[in-house]
């Protein structure tokens, strides 16, 4: 990627990894990621806010040499994990004189994670600046979006929100601000779902705080920047209220189809009442598929076989992934059907330790289905409808 001019003397000079296909070794990237850098060059100093993975540092230098960088005098770090912090090591290297600027958990992560020198730090805390002349950086911590030492940098003459990885999205593509809204609403909620979710009540009170600035670009550490600020911060006020859907999501996996035609069963007698459902093949699903549609559910229901006496290995997946990510989910149940002997629902069960949904009486079947366990669901069916009605979200 080519450098790329945000606003007089502010530049994208960071890298487009369009072929990464897995995050973490975990998340999968159907659009590849970005790695955000930006040059902010001062009438006296000159910043770097974040830097790029380490597999990208060639990108990044090319880019600096692009804009005839000659010095740099602060590398700020708003967030220390490698895909963002990684590249400093070569870049103090490369620019001597330049000092890591950052809050002191980011000194002490730093520190640990990539054995940077204790002199070559600089320490902002919240509300403290930096004057590069006649642009200043405000230093604004966020911990918890997604590590404990995350701030954020505003610019304040420029009205930009460097945000690093909240309000992000794992998109690649070559223009450098958003240009296709559905697309970009569909990345960031994947991006929101995967990493941001668990720590939503925590956004809340940041989305708050970032309302008494007065700013009109939003630029994260990955994917497009937001010149309409507004776009992306009511998608994420809507994200993280506590408001629910009328929406049921299944993640199942199933053996010997029996669990597969409980699913089907149940998911007609809903989609009757009028509920939208989400059935998940866990076999074949995309985790992040899985992950966006836990965001709005109100219900969740795990559909597992028995393995041995517990619960398939991709339904504890499954579920662990819910409990992780912490949705908003108000209900949850299990439909199951085993060969010989089952404990699974105490299992499953036992693993919903954070999110604490109400819990609605599972179906557990031995073997096929019968006209006695159909009623069993039919009875699952009309009790998730009357807890949505309760909730008001039935149309």
């Amino acid at each position: 990627m080519t450098v790329a001019k945000l606003k007089p003397n502010i530049f994208f000079v960071g890298a487009k990894d369009y072929d990464r296909r897995l995050f973490d070794e975990l998340i999968p990237l159907p659009d590849g990621t970005t790695y955000n850098a930006y040059l902010i060059i001062g009438s006296n100093k000159t910043a770097l806010i974040d830097s790029v993975d380490g597999t990208k540092y060639y990108e990044l230098e090319k880019n600096l040499g692009k804009l005839k960088v000659k010095k740099i005098d602060y590398l700020v770090s708003n967030h220390t994990e490698q895909d963002h912090s990684e590249s400093i090591v070569k870049l103090i290297q490369r620019f001597p004189e330049a000092q890591i600027v950052t809050n002191t958990k980011g000194k002490e992560h730093l520190m640990v994670h990539l054995h940077l020198p204790e002199e070559k730090f600089l320490v902002k805390e919240e509300g403290e600046t930096l004057s590069l002349g006649d642009k200043t950086l405000e230093f604004i911590n966020v911990p918890w979006v997604h590590w404990p030492e995350t701030m954020i940098t505003f610019a304040r003459e420029d009205k930009i929100m460097f945000t690093c990885d909240l309000f992000g999205t794992h998109l690649a593509q070559s223009e450098l601000f958003v240009t296709d809204e559905a697309k970009t609403y569909k990345s960031a909620k994947r991006y929101y779902a995967e990493i941001m979710m668990p720590f939503r009540k925590i956004i809340v009170k940041h989305i708050e705080k970032l309302s008494n600035y007065n700013f009109d670009t939003i630029a994260p550490s990955h994917g497009p920047v937001h010149q309409n600020t507004n776009f992306i911060i009511n998608a994420y006020k809507d994200w993280i209220s506590d408001d629910v859907k009328n929406e049921v999501v299944i993640p199942y996996v199933s053996m010997h189809h029996s669990v597969k035609e409980m699913v089907e069963y149940l998911s007609d007698a809903l989609i009757e009442k009028g509920i939208q459902v989400k059935p998940y093949n866990l076999p074949v699903t995309d985790i992040g598929e899985l992950a966006m549609a836990l965001v709005d559910a109100a219900t969740i229901v795990i559909g597992a076989p028995a393995v041995l006496t517990g619960p398939h290995p991709l339904a504890v997946y499954a579920t662990y992934l819910a409990n992780a990510l912490r949705p908003k989910a108000k209900f949850a149940s299990i439909i199951s059907s085993y060969g010989w002997k089952c404990q699974l629902k105490e299992d499953l069960i036992a693993m919903l330790t954070r999110i604490k949904p109400e819990l609605l009486e599972p179906v557990i079947l031995r073997g096929k289905m019968t006209d006695d366990s159909k009623k069993l669901l039919d009875k699952l069916a009309e009790s998730i409808y009357q807890k949505h009605k309760s909730l008001g979200i039935i149309d």
